[in-house]
């Protein structure tokens, strides 16, 4: 079996749109780009990994703004790969940065947290395990 190579720290590993109404989105972007939506539970609802038409490749998410995801800007947001999630939120913060939700986490792929920089762009750390 192959292992799964690991994001590179400072690369962009996933990008994720969060909006009301994730179906219609979803339909969007797949008659758009050509997508094949794949539901993923989310216990009572499902969130959408768009896959590459000819790959297969997950290649983005849409997700409702629920849950863990109530507030999110409708926006496509970035995780970007860092190698010490809590030091990269305390170093956020020092450098005028916000967090704007809290670390948490990924399931069995790790922890996320969601900041604003001082320029007020909104992006995602996520340390990988």
């Amino acid at each position: 079996m192959s292992e799964a190579k690991k994001p590179e720290v400072g690369s962009i590993g996933w990008v994720d749109l969060t909006v009301g109404d994730a179906e219609q989105v979803r339909d969007f972007y797949a008659q758009v780009v050509g997508w094949i939506p794949q539901p993923l539970d989310m216990g009572g609802y499902s969130d959408f990994v768009m896959n590459a038409p000819e790959s297969g490749e997950g290649k983005a998410g849409v997700c409702h703004a629920r849950g863990a995801n109530a507030g999110l800007p409708p926006v496509w947001l970035i995780y970007l790969i860092v190698e010490d999630l809590d030091a990269s939120i305390a170093r956020c913060e020092e450098l005028g940065g916000k967090v704007l939700a809290p670390a948490r986490s990924a399931g069995p792929s790790g922890r996320f947290c969601i900041i604003q920089d001082p320029a007020g762009a909104v992006s995602a750390l996520f340390q990988g395990v």
